[in-house]
């Protein structure tokens, strides 16, 4: 049996762990003479503080703008190994939206960095991993942090 991966998506929060999965990534692109996208989710922050001046709308632009500035930069560096990567933006709860982006780009393999986390925390904070791994129609490499 041969395995070939043809597309790689990597979802990328610009943490540890989603490095070491992009840099995974990017080896198994070269290996394979692949595809890659990477996808960013960015999310508005849904709860209000009393005696605030703005409301959530105003921070759509400036949350976009600084996602769009570091998923941009990250996309440049990625493309000195892999000339043709690409690169996806997206708001909304991160789990939904990577899913939505899988159906739209057909890869044959998601990429991913996870925290590690257990018990409380992973129970409190649920996790976007587990959610893909799951629910992904394409095959899911997960990339634990190194120390987590």
């Amino acid at each position: 049996m041969t395995i070939e991966f043809n597309h790689l998506l990597v979802p990328v929060d610009f943490g540890e762990s989603s490095q070491q999965a992009l840099d995974a990534a990017i080896e198994l692109a070269c290996r394979f003479t692949a595809r890659l996208t990477l996808v960013h989710v960015y999310e508005i922050p849904a709860y209000v503080y009393g005696g605030m001046t703005y409301s959530t709308a105003d921070l759509f632009g400036p949350i976009e703008d600084a996602a769009r500035e570091q998923l941009d930069r990250t996309l440049r560096e990625v493309q000195k190994r892999v000339p043709g990567a690409k690169a996806v933006l997206r708001r909304g709860p991160p789990a939904p939206e990577i899913l939505a982006v899988i159906e739209e780009v057909h890869p044959d393999l998601v990429v991913m960095g996870t925290h590690g986390r257990t018990g409380v925390s992973h129970a409190f904070l649920g996790s976007v991993a587990e959610k893909i791994v799951r629910l992904s129609p394409a095959a899911v490499l997960t990339i634990r942090a190194k120390g987590g």
